[in-house]
C-alpha cells in the first residue's frame, strides 16, 4: 500500500531537564514542567498556542499528564496520557505528527517525564499476566532463565545470538558501552559523564553475559518536551522556519509473528525495527547510506549491535566490523549516540524518545557545537525508540529549509534564542520570568503549589 499524503509537520521547540539518579529528590511534576517551560520558549510560543496535549509516562497515576499540563495553563484542550513502555515518547511524538498530518491540530505539545524506582526495572501488577509473559516463556524454553534482571537476559541473549551467527566477540560490546561514554563527556544533560576504558567496561561486575554493569542503561528521573506545529503555523512565523525541524518521515510498528520464533534476536524486537525503519526512510526518501547523525535506543550494549544491523546503518552480519572500524563515531560512517545514549545519558522511561529527538534537533539546528559530526555536515537525522512488548518508532528529521546545519557559536545561539544561552552545550534551569513569559493567560496559582521552588533558576542541577 502506497503511503498516503500527509499535511507536513515540524519540530519547533524543545527542552529537557537533566537526567538524574532516581533518588526520589525531584517529582515528576518539577521535572514536567521544567522541561515544557523550555519547549514553550524554545519555539517562541506560548501555552495558549497550544491546541493539544500528550503527556508521556510509565509509572504514575492515570492522569499524571493533565497533573503537569494543568501548570502550563487550564485552557481545556484534550490532553491524552500515553504508555508504550519504553518507546513511550517516541509514541507520544508519533501521535502529534498523526495529529499535525491529518489537520486535527496546528500545535501539539509532548511532554515526557519519569520518576523511578532504584535498581531494574519492576513491576507493581503481580496478581496478573504480564505484558511480557510469552516472551519471557519463549527465552526459558531456548535459552533458559538466569538471576539476571529480565531486560538484561533477553537482550544478552540478543547478544550472544550475535556472537554465535555472525563472529563478534565480547570486546565489540564493550567497545559500544566504551564509545557511548565517552560521548556522554559532552553532553550537560546526561547522568553519567565519566570516561572508562574498554577494560574497566570489560571488568565491570558482569550482569548477563557478555553485558557487564557498565553496558547497561540506568534507571533515571527526567523529562523532555516538544512542540509539532504545521506547516500553517510555521508559515506565519517565517522568523523561525531556520531553528524548525521537518519530521520527514516517521514509523510506529509493532512485533509480527517473527517474534516467538526461536531466534533471541527476533525476541527483542527485530521485525518491527526493520519494518518502521523502512517505511520511515522510503517516505522521507533516504537510505540508511544517508545518515549523518543517529540516536538509537541502546538499553544495552547488545541491543545497540542488533540495532546497527536491523537500521540498515550496518551490512547485515557485520555490525562488530562497524564497531571496530570506530564506524560509530567521530570520524566514522555515522555519528551514533553523540548525546552519550542510553547508556550514559540514562534512560526515564517517558522521556528517552522525547530527548533523542531534542538531540538530534541541536544537531541539525547547528547548536550541539560541541559534539557535531566531524566528518560531514548533518543533513539527515535518524532516530530510533523501542519497547518490548511491543513498539518501535523510527522517525527521520531533515531542516526545514532542507540545508546542511552550520555549526553555530554559543554566543549566537544565545542571540537567536533571547536566552542568552545555548541550551545544547549548558544545561540551565528556568526563571520566574521566563515561566510566566509562556504560560497561558488561564493560568491558576494553586497549579503550582507543589512546583514554585522550581520556578528559581537551578543552573542546570536538579
Amino acid at each position: 500500500m502506497a503511503p498516503k499524503q500527509k499535511r507536513p509537520a515540524y519540530v519547533l521547540g524543545v527542552g529537557m531537564t537533566k537526567f538524574i539518579k532516581p533518588r526520589g529528590q525531584v517529582d515528576y511534576t518539577e521535572m514536567g514542567y521544567e522541561a515544557g517551560i523550555k519547549a514553550l520558549l524554545d519555539a517562541h510560543i506560548t501555552y495558549d498556542e497550544v491546541e493539544q496535549g500528550i503527556a508521556c509516562f510509565c509509572y504514575g497515576d492515570s492522569t499524571s499528564g493533565q497533573r503537569v499540563f494543568y501548570q502550563f495553563g487550564m485552557t481545556q484542550i484534550p490532553i491524552y496520557n500515553v504508555n508504550n513502555n519504553c518507546s513511550t515518547g517516541s509514541t507520544g511524538l508519533f501521535m502529534a505528527r498523526n495529529m499535525i498530518a491529518s489537520g486535527a491540530a496546528d500545535c501539539v505539545m509532548v511532554v515526557g517525564f519519569e520518576k523511578m524506582m532504584p535498581g531494574s526495572l519492576q513491576s507493581f501488577w503481580n496478581d496478573r499476566e504480564s505484558p511480557l509473559g510469552t516472551s519471557f516463556a519463549v527465552m526459558a524454553k531456548t535459552r533458559g532463565v538466569a538471576k539476571a534482571p529480565g531486560a538484561a537476559q533477553l537482550f544478552g541473549n540478543a547478544g550472544r545470538e550475535y556472537m554465535e551467527k555472525y563472529g563478534a566477540k565480547v570486546e565489540d560490546f564493550a567497545e559500544i558501552a566504551r564509545i557511548n561514554h565517552a560521548h556522554s563527556v559532552h553532553n550537560p544533560y546526561s547522568q553519567f559523564q565519566d570516561v572508562y576504558t574498554l577494560e574497566q567496561v570489560l571488568k565491570s561486575p558482569m550482569i548477563h553475559e557478555p553485558l557487564t554493569k557498565l553496558q547497561c542503561c540506568p534507571t533515571s528521573d527526567g523529562a523532555a518536551a516538544a512542540i509539532i506545529v504545521s506547516e500553517d503555523f510555521l508559515n506565519k512565523r517565517p522568523e523561525l522556519r531556520e531553528q524548525a525541524v521537518l519530521i520527514a518521515g516517521q514509523s510506529l510498528a509493532t512485533d509480527s509473528p517473527a517474534l516467538f520464533s526461536s531466534s533471541a534476536i527476533d525476541l527483542v524486537g527485530r521485525e518491527m525495527t526493520t519494518r518502521a525503519a523502512s517505511i520511515a526512510m522510503a517516505e522521507a526518501g533516504i537510505t540508511a547510506a544517508d545518515v549523518d547523525v543517529c540516536e538509537l535506543h541502546d538499553c544495552f550494549s547488545a541491543n545497540e549491535m542488533v540495532l546497527l544491523d536491523a537500521l540498515g546503518l550496518a551490512e547485515p552480519g557485520k555490525a562488530h566490523e562497524l564497531v571496530r572500524a570506530g564506524g560509530i563515531t567521530y570520524g566514522g560512517k555515522v555519528l551514533v549516540n553523540p548525546s552519550g545514549g542510553l547508556i550514559s545519558k540514562g534512560h526515564p522511561l517517558g522521556a528517552t524518545g522525547i530527548a533523542q529527538c531534542a538531540e538530534l534537533v541541536w544537531h541539525l539546528r547547528g547548536w550541539a557545537n560541541n559534539r557535531a559530526f566531524d566528518k560531514r555536515p548533518t543533513k539527515i537525522a535518524l532516530q530510533h525508540n523501542l519497547g518490548l512488548g511491543g513498539a518501535a518508532v523510527v522517525t527521520v528529521y531533515k531542516r526545514a529549509d532542507g540545508k546542511e546545519a552550520k555549526v553555530l557559536s554559543n554566543e549566537e545561539v544565545g542571540k537567536r534564542n533571547g536566552l542568552g544561552y545555548n541550551p545544547a552545550v549548558e544545561a540551565k534551569g528556568i526563571t520566574k520570568e521566563q515561566a510566566a513569559k509562556v504560560r497561558s493567560k488561564k493560568w491558576s496559582p494553586v497549579s503550582m503549589v507543589k512546583t514554585k521552588e522550581l520556578m528559581q533558576a537551578r543552573g542546570g542541577k536538579l
